[in-house]
């Protein structure tokens, strides 16, 4: 049949949808969710159509696969404004109705249906008649919400006011249940005043149905009900609610849904909010979106893990081995968890941990939280929050928001399905602030033992008790977190391997994993030592062994296809000398330490959120009005740094009667190499002071030292951060000679014996000391600050000055 109205536009392939028991109208917007295989595939579709789908309902809701002929042939354009994937098989989409249109003809049948269709012009009419009709309309419906119980109907009705009459008829067809081939029909009426009519006798039998009902309820209305009231037509409900099968499916959801909050013993907080929503549930007509967002609160209640438990293992033997066969060292970590085993032995409901774990990339940290799950018996979750902005991600958002969700944190604890997880927070240093809110404030909530039993989430809208979860939080840099949420968390540093550490996790762990991992045996392909310890050095610069295990898979990549070729029984060997043939040529060279002592230049240890790194620092003159120039990318505290060195050294070259007009008829730069790569803190000090010292005294720097230290404008060396890591990559650059403040000689405990033994540590607390040991030739006597014959002190007796071979080298 041929509809009223002008063809307003042809919309050719456009993809269509079908829905059950739902028909969407124009300036509505629908949540509503969808599992079909081919319309998840014309949702996908409608990203080349500027995301506009055809909409219309099916005949007959219970086919699984509705035949063209089993699909109206009217309904609307909309735009999909947003999809949320709900698990593997569901979609929730939210669209907006945009215009009634008819299907021409079938353009696609497979994979999913492509449709010409027509938009219907929808003639405009405001005259008189129309305008009475409305406004009897909007009483009506402002009523039928009210008997609803409808909670949003003083929002939905001043909106009403602000439109067209037919945006206003198509707004309340959306909100009424009635069958739905009465809300096709009311889609089918292209007559603004046909269709408003017809809402006045829809609205009006409405309400005497649902008052009748409620008096039926209340006992003045027998059971058995009269059969019809006065006014209603053919079609129209009968007192007491849907047509059977309808009402029949409703009450016994309803009845589900009671009887799974019942089971899922909930606090009586949650239970309470529960209930009510399974009241307003039974009020609401089931397919309003007002239902929808019901329903998914309830999803939500009833799937937390609200009293379900992991079993704990409490052997602490087994704990150890299970530890050790998935890691090797992080021994401080490892004693961490088998103390908190032994707690929980004694103490039965002891607080939640939250373990911070600090390390550069590649360490373990992620993998460790794995195995202490596995070691503890609970279940595992991980969260990234790495670029997470919005205090919402954390916090869910409100239900008064369309689309809205919990957040983050309630997901994983559903996801995992128990309440006491070990529940990984990876990344915590890259979380930013904008706009939205700051994502760490919200994290202190959760991350405090004494707060975390009554987490409150906006969309859970109730407490849920987290005290029980074992937090674990990883970050490579502890500078970015905010101080109140470093409090929270109890901070065990993992520094970054020795080359003794990589051989072993390389020889224990990567390689027998790769091995597997390619289908390869033990027997197709072997590696020495020595091949291992090159590969190390060579082909990877790191504080981890996430790149060493990379280089791994490409060596066990080139075998498996000479496997491939040859057969099973073919066999490789790895070796120093042919370890190029698999990987080419090096990456990496040891530059720092094989050059000659040169003027101007001098080492510095660096620590970074990848490990620890040398650097090279440069100094030059130029001719010019005595400008500082610092080139290299560096930070606001290392240029600082940089100026209170060069100050020092000025005031020290006065005092000493060196090179006065240098700082006058020269400019001085100072240049760090490998400028794409940022630089930043305080302790490149004292390298800088020599650096710019070397330059003016014309005495080369020595090395074979590297050096880390923050400098006054005094003289003074200050402690600073990070040593274990600088010492580690001046080791594993070939330094054994180091200078560090006097104040970080505790960091030295730390530190791994075989580098101890390597290596000769200065401990200073001038650059006085600095000087006697970093520069190749002393100051003549009439620049040095002391008598050229008098002796250098003498190391500190007792523990301070002993050494042994577990210990490293220290002077004074």
């Amino acid at each position: 049949m041929e509809h009223p109205g002008d063809p307003f536009e042809i919309l050719k392939n456009i993809p269509l949808i079908p829905l059950r028991d739902l028909v969407v109208f124009p300036s509505t917007l629908v949540p509503f969710i969808i599992g079909r295989t081919s319309s998840i595939q014309a949702l996908d579709k409608s990203a080349d159509t500027d995301k506009l789908v055809f909409l219309a309902a099916q005949m007959d809701p219970s086919l699984d696969n509705p035949a063209p002929k089993d699909i109206y042939s009217f309904g609307v354009t909309a735009k999909v404004i947003r999809t949320v994937p709900m698990d593997d098989k569901n979609v929730k989409v939210i669209v907006e109705g945009k215009k009634r249109a008819r299907v021409l003809e079938y353009a696609s049948l497979h994979p999913y249906y492509q449709v010409l269709a027509k938009e219907i012009k929808v003639p405009e009419d405001a005259g008189k008649e129309v305008q009475d009709e409305l406004k009897k309309v909007l009483g009506l419906f402002e009523a039928y919400l009210k008997l609803n119980q409808n909670a949003n109907f003083q929002s939905i009705i001043p909106a009403l006011r602000d439109h067209t009459p037919d945006r206003i008829a198509d707004i309340i067809s959306s909100h009424i249940y009635v069958p739905l081939e009465e809300k096709q029909n009311l889609l089918e009426t292209v007559n603004s005043l046909e269709r408003i009519r017809r809402l006045n006798f829809l609205l009006d039998n409405e309400i005497i149905r649902i008052q009748a009902g409620l008096r039926r309820k209340d006992g003045k209305l027998p059971p058995a009900g009269r059969k019809a009231v006065p006014g209603q037509g053919q079609g129209v409900f009968q007192p007491g609610g849907q047509p059977g099968s309808r009402k029949d499916e409703q009450a016994n959801e309803i009845e589900e849904l009671k009887k799974k909050i019942a089971a899922a013993k909930m606090p009586s907080d949650a239970q309470e909010k529960a209930l009510k929503e399974v009241e307003r549930l039974e009020s609401m007509p089931p397919m309003s979106a007002e239902a929808t967002v019901c329903r998914n609160y309830l999803d939500w209640l009833l799937g937390l893990p609200w009293n379900k438990k992991s079993r704990e293992k409490r052997d602490l033997k087994d704990a150890q081995r299970i530890l050790d066969e998935d890691h090797h060292g992080l021994e401080k970590v490892k004693e961490r968890i088998l103390e908190y085993l032994s707690i929980r032995q004694l103490v039965k409901n002891p607080k939640g941990v939250i373990l911070g774990l600090i390390g550069p990339p590649g360490v373990g940290k992620s993998s460790l939280a794995k195995s202490i799950a596995r070691a503890t018996g609970r279940k595992f979750v991980r969260l990234s929050l790495g670029g997470v902005r919005d205090e919402a991600e954390i916090r869910g958002h409100r239900r008064t928001y369309i689309g809205a969700y919990p957040g983050r944190i309630i997901q994983m604890i559903k996801r995992g399905g128990t309440k006491n997880p070990v529940f990984l927070l990876d990344e915590v240093d890259k979380m930013s602030v904008d706009f939205r809110g700051d994502p760490a404030a919200a994290l202190m909530e959760v991350l405090d033992p004494e707060q975390n039993s009554t987490f409150l989430d906006h969309y859970i809208d109730t407490d849920y008790d987290l005290s029980q979860v074992m937090f674990i939080v990883t970050a490579n840099m502890l500078e970015p977190i905010p101080r109140p949420l470093i409090d929270r968390m109890e901070i065990i540093r993992l520094p970054g391997y020795t080359e003794d550490e990589k051989l072993q996790i390389a020889k224990k762990f990567l390689w027998p994993k790769q091995l597997k991992a390619h289908g390869l045996a033990a027997r197709n392909l072997e590696i020495s030592d020595t091949g291992l310890v090159r590969l190390i050095n060579e082909y990877t610069r790191e504080a981890g062994v996430r790149n060493l295990e990379r280089e791994i898979t490409t060596i066990c990549r080139k075998v498996v296809k000479k496997v491939v070729t040859k057969g099973k029984d073919a066999k490789e060997r790895v070796s120093v000398k042919n370890l190029e043939a698999f990987l080419g040529v090096p990456k990496y060279r040891r530059t720092a330490v094989d050059k000659e002592d040169e003027v101007g230049v001098a080492i510095g240890m660096a620590w970074t959120e990848f490990g620890g790194e040398l650097l090279t620092f440069e100094a030059t003159k130029v001719h010019g009005k005595g400008n500082f120039v610092i080139t290299g990318q560096l930070g606001e505290v290392m240029q600082e740094s940089a100026r209170a060195a060069f100050s020092y050294v000025r005031a020290k070259i006065f005092e000493l009667n060196v090179a006065k007009d240098v700082t006058k008829d020269f400019d001085i730069h100072i240049h760090v190499p490998e400028g794409a790569t940022p630089k930043e803190g305080p302790s490149a000090g004292i390298t800088i002071a020599i650096a710019i010292l070397s330059l003016l005294t014309e005495i080369p720097v020595s090395k074979k030292v590297a050096m880390s230290g923050e400098i006054t404008l005094r003289g003074k060396v200050l402690p600073v951060g990070g040593i274990k890591e600088k010492l580690l990559a001046a080791h594993r650059e070939g330094v054994r000679e180091a200078i560090l403040p006097f104040d970080n000689k505790p960091d030295l405990k730390d530190l791994p014996k075989n580098i101890g033994a390597d290596m000769t540590i200065h401990l200073v607390e001038t650059m006085d000391d600095v000087f006697k040991i970093v520069l190749t030739r002393e100051l003549p006597p009439a620049m040095a600050g002391k008598k050229a014959s008098e002796p250098p002190p003498a190391a500190p007796s007792g523990k301070d000055g002993e050494a042994t071979a577990k210990e490293p080298t220290l002077t004074h």
